[in-house]
């Protein structure tokens, strides 16, 4: 079953281009909850070594993060960039 996933636009933007990206590289089509997966992919190849998983987690540690609704707040408020068009 599907669930919905509110994202703010910039992010959103940012999928649709990650999306572009691994579309143009596989040279076949990539979806928006492909790239999500493959990204998930990518994030748990990286921890499963010990020494990254250690370093990421010193590093998450140490930011300064804000709460989930000041981050909502704050990405509701930023212009979305203007993305380049790639030639293919």
């Amino acid at each position: 079953m599907t669930k919905t996933l509110s994202l703010p636009e910039v992010i959103y933007e940012d999928l649709v281009s990650l999306s572009d990206e691994l579309t143009h590289m596989a040279k076949k089509p990539i979806s928006l909850s492909m790239a999500v997966h493959l990204l998930m992919e990518v994030y748990r190849a990286h921890v499963s070594n010990p020494c990254a998983l250690d370093m990421f987690s010193q590093q998450l540690a140490s930011l300064n993060l804000m709460s989930p609704d000041e981050f909502d707040k704050v990405w509701d408020d930023v212009p979305p960039r203007k993305t380049k068009k790639k030639e293919v």
